[in-house]
Order: C-alpha cells, then sequence, then structure tokens
C-alpha cells in the first residue's frame, strides 16, 4: 500500500535491497534521464520510499534526478521519463474533499510535453491520491475513483497478478527482451482500480470481486461507505499518445522495496511473495525508453 494510516508506524525504505538485473540497458550514467517528481508533497521520493526504485534504474544505466519545481515545459524538457508517485495538494489531504495535487497549466504542460515525444510514469496509489491526481489522469482518458481497491468480503489488500489466470497480460513489460527477463507474476498491495479509454493496453486487471470503497476519510470504512464495481477496471496499463508513452499503475508500493510496522515487515519489492516485480519495473521503464523488446534501438 502506498500510505499507512497517518497514525501508524513509518514505512522506511529497505535501503539494503539490491536484487539482481541480469544485462543492464546501458552503461552506467549513459541511459536517458529519469524525473522523479519532489515538487507536489510526493509521498514517494528518491531519498525515501522510493530509494530502491531509484537505485534500481540507476544500475540499469538510467539518470536519476528528483524534481522539486512545479511541471512547465523548460523544466519537463530535462528529462526523458516523467515518473510522478502519489503526489498530493499537501500532506494534511487525508479527508475530502479531494484538492489537485496540479494547476490546470501543470496538466497542460505534463500533457503537452508527452504529446511531442516525453514518456510519462504516474503512479497513484489509493485515497487520496487518486483524487489529487484525477486532473492529469483524464487529460489521457483515464478515469480515477478516490478510494480503496480491495477484494470483498474478506477485504484482503494484496493482489496477485498471474498469467495463468489472466489477470497479467502478454504484452512486451512482461515478456523482456529475452527469457530472463519473462515476467509471469507480479504483487500489489492495496492501491486503487481505475478505467481506462479504448485507446490503452490493459497490464494489470482486477479481480471481478474486487471494490473500490469511496471512503470520505482514509482507511476508515463503515457499513454506509459507497462501493465501485471492479468489473473492467485495471491496476496497471499502457498507452501512446501522441509521439509520447504513458505507463499508469494504481499502486505504489509494488515499485518500491520498505520495511513497515513495528515488526519491519518488508513489503514492495523485497516481499518474498513478489520476487518478479523488480524485473517488473524495469521492464515498465524499459518501454517508457523504447527498448522493451530486443533490437529496437532507444527513443
Amino acid at each position: 500500500m502506498a500510505g499507512s494510516r497517518p497514525a501508524a508506524p513509518q514505512q522506511i525504505a529497505d535501503s539494503a535491497f539490491a536484487p539482481a538485473i541480469g544485462r543492464p540497458t546501458f552503461a552506467p550514467g549513459s541511459g536517458p534521464v529519469v524525473l522523479v517528481d519532489e515538487g507536489h508533497h510526493n509521498f514517494h521520493t528518491i531519498g525515501g520510499r522510493y530509494l530502491a526504485f531509484a537505485r534500481l534504474l540507476e544500475r540499469d544505466g538510467y539518470v536519476v534526478r528528483p524534481s522539486s519545481v512545479r511541471f512547465t515545459g523548460p523544466a519537463l524538457r530535462k528529462g526523458a521519463i516523467l515518473v510522478i508517485a502519489n503526489a498530493l495538494h499537501d500532506t494534511g489531504q487525508w479527508v475530502l474533499p479531494a484538492r489537485s495535487a496540479f494547476t490546470p497549466a501543470e496538466v497542460s504542460a505534463v500533457a503537452r510535453w508527452v504529446r511531442a515525444g516525453g514518456s510519462l510514469f504516474l503512479i497513484v496509489d489509493h485515497m487520496p491520491m487518486p483524487g489529487a491526481a484525477s486532473s492529469l489522469a483524464a487529460a489521457f482518458g483515464v478515469r480515477f475513483y478516490n478510494g480503496f481497491a480491495m477484494s470483498l468480503p474478506d477485504s484482503n489488500s494484496k493482489f496477485v497478478f498471474h498469467r495463468e489466470n489472466g489477470k497479467l497480460a502478454d504484452h512486451a513489460v512482461t515478456r523482456g527482451r529475452s527469457v530472463d527477463e519473462r515476467v509471469d507474476s507480479v504483487v500489489s498491495f492495496t492501491g486503487q482500480a481505475f478505467r481506462i479509454p479504448p485507446t490503452a493496453v490493459p497490464i494489470l486487471t482486477v479481480d471481478s470481486n474486487v471494490s473500490v470503497l469511496l471512503t470520505k476519510t482514509a482507511w476508515e470504512f463503515l457499513p454506509s461507505t459507497p462501493k465501485v464495481s471492479g468489473k473492467g477496471l485495471v491496476q496497471g496499463a499502457l498507452l501512446q499518445y501522441g509521439k509520447g508513452r504513458v505507463a499508469v499503475f494504481g499502486e505504489a508500493a509494488m515499485f518500491s522495496a520498505q520495511l513497515a510496522g513495528a515488526h519491519r515487515s518488508p513489503m514492495g519489492m523485497n516481499d518474498p511473495k513478489a520476487p518478479e516485480n523488480p524485473r517488473f519495473l524495469l521492464n515498465v521503464v524499459r518501454w517508457l525508453a523504447g527498448v522493451a523488446e530486443p533490437g529496437i534501438p532507444p527513443r
């Protein structure tokens, strides 16, 4: 899950996590520049919960840099890939009403940059994050629901996506460039589920028994809490937008490596039940960089 309850023990980065990556995509420091947004009260940053995310990409040859400024054309042109993970309007935004993390001018700037050839990696977890990023998602035809995705009636908050059950799609990001990069299983931790336009490719499809609980306060679930059926919803999708590419995922911990709670339990790519998540992350970023399939030069 992206966020703990505000009063719960903090999640911390697992700084010792360093999975094998096989054949790096680029020589050290020679790959595309990846900008990680840190200018919108982001719950995940490269010095915090996305430390393992940044280190994994750097070991694959990318240049990873924080971006602490508002989105404008000149600022975005400093990178080839923009990562936005759990942006918020402010750090106290745990109750309704939802407030956008981005100004209309920023949404327009990101859409123009992608249309011209940029690549956006938009990672938006459970409430309140979907409400904060819904305007940006809508610019690409994606509809977020500001809630929590859970399997009912047991309120299971961990999802496993397999090839054999059809929840994990066959695509360049799951095939990889070789058999060693093939992904057959991805695990996520709570998050949201969203609706995609016909032009998008679903990568992670949720169960039909999943519902999105539209809470008024984060982590507060009541019998009267409205629900949206998970039928037709996804937790991960890819789309082309003009000359650019967009990857949208509704859960953030799957791309992190954290130690959570009083017992410092592994959560994310370091979870023993999620051994293929690091490979999946690399394949997603390679797709955004245009090198997800054999023989294709970088974009």
